[in-house]
């Protein structure tokens, strides 16, 4: 049987497939020399407000020092709605969290990342309260890239993650694990983003199903999660495009899932209503994560969600938009595609097209690409016969 490296090679109708991890038995290296003393480093931070998305796509950084210091204590900084993405990981000790818009919050969280003493900090994200906060630790080695607005603020400063890699072009994974390489830390495995999944989420995300009708969560092995919903309208497919993606599921024996939060809910009634399909818009981030580790395919936009599908393993149809797709592609050695419309103004910022009077490279993705992709994902990923 073709390796899916072989497959991606051989068939240009499918290389965008995302690649990235490389072979396990490849020995870690640093990206460059060690720039302390890490045998003296008892206790680290990693810095990275932001997104769900932003949020996964820091685990292989946070694997990487996980792996280098067995023993150290290693803490991570994110903001407060997204903190729960990292329920029940073995790759930090501790999350500490910041209010998403509270300004006053911030003196009390500097303080107390003061008195942690840190040994080493990583800021992954280079924005003022990001920056604020690392120089507000006190920590020996505190590091940032150059392009940082205050990167003086650090005293260790990477050159470009691209400078660093020896690369023309770089995943968001790549570009994190770029300033922890750059330290002496082994990263040249590109390790793949993980996530826990929780008893407790399992058995909460079970109860939910069998309250819509469906038993034997644990056991199903035909779920599709469908996450219809996008931050931007430049990165949302049409919701007729995705109900006739569920159509095409439940045509091949699969139980369409349907995910959205409570304030997407209009999107899911809009799809819904065309095509009918089991829904969850309360669940939380645990509860996404558990469901999406049963999946038998996720079929989504570019979106947080896709990344926690990716990042437990399930095979990923994504459609991409306005998104540069090199840069935010689920991080997965598991069978996924990403599926797009190639436009000359691809990618753009993504807060509003200004190229069209909607976003055209969202909605002239076709539903046939799509299906054809979930088709291809659902074949790789099939169990190996015996």
């Amino acid at each position: 049987m073709n390796s899916l490296r072989q497959i991606i090679e051989s068939s240009p109708s499918v290389r965008h497939l995302a690649i990235s991890p490389t072979a396990e038995n490849d020995q870690a290296k640093a990206l460059a020399e060690e720039r302390w003393d890490w045998s003296k480093v008892e206790r680290v931070l990693v810095v990275r407000l932001r997104s769900i998305g932003d949020t996964v796509l820091i685990t292989p950084s946070l694997f990487a020092l996980r792996r280098f210091l067995p023993n150290a204590h290693i803490d991570i900084l994110l903001e407060d709605w997204v903190a729960p993405v990292l329920e029940g990981s073995n790759l930090v000790n501790q999350v500490i969290t910041i209010p998403r818009e509270s300004r006053s919050a911030r003196a009390r969280i500097a303080r107390e990342l003061r008195a942690n003493r840190y040994d080493v900090v990583y800021n992954l994200h280079g924005g003022t309260t990001a920056t604020f906060l690392t120089r507000a630790t006190g920590a020996k080695y505190r590091v940032g890239f150059a392009h940082y607005q205050y990167a003086r603020l650090h005293n260790h400063i990477a050159p470009s993650s691209l400078e660093v890699w020896r690369r023309p072009t770089l995943h968001s994974v790549e570009q994190q694990l770029a300033l922890i390489g750059w330290t002496g830390v082994p990263v040249t495995d590109r390790p793949a983003t993980q996530l826990a999944v929780t008893r407790d989420a399992i058995e909460s995300v079970g109860k939910k199903l069998r309250d819509i009708g469906l038993a034997d969560f644990d056991a199903n092995e035909t779920l599709a999660v469908i996450h219809p919903a996008a931050a931007f309208d430049t990165k949302q497919w049409a919701a007729e495009n995705f109900a006739r993606v569920i159509d095409e599921l439940k045509a091949r024996s699969l139980v369409p899932i349907v995910i959205v939060s409570p304030n997407q809910k209009s999107v899911s009634e809009s799809l819904i209503g065309q095509s009918p399909a089991l829904l969850l818009s309360d669940l939380s981030l645990p509860e996404v994560t558990a469901l999406a580790s049963r999946a038998r395919v996720f079929v989504g936009n570019d979106s947080g969600m896709a990344h926690i599908a990716a990042a437990v393993n399930a095979p990923c149809v994504v459609i991409f938009g306005s998104s540069n797709r090199n840069h935010w592609r689920p991080w997965t050695s598991q069978p996924s595609e990403i599926v797009y419309e190639e436009l000359p103004c691809q990618p753009c910022h993504g807060y509003f097209c200004a190229e069209f009077e909607r976003p055209e490279c969202i909605l002239r993705v076709p539903v046939s690409r799509v299906v054809g992709a979930i088709d291809r994902v659902l074949k790789q990923s099939e169990p190996a016969s015996i």
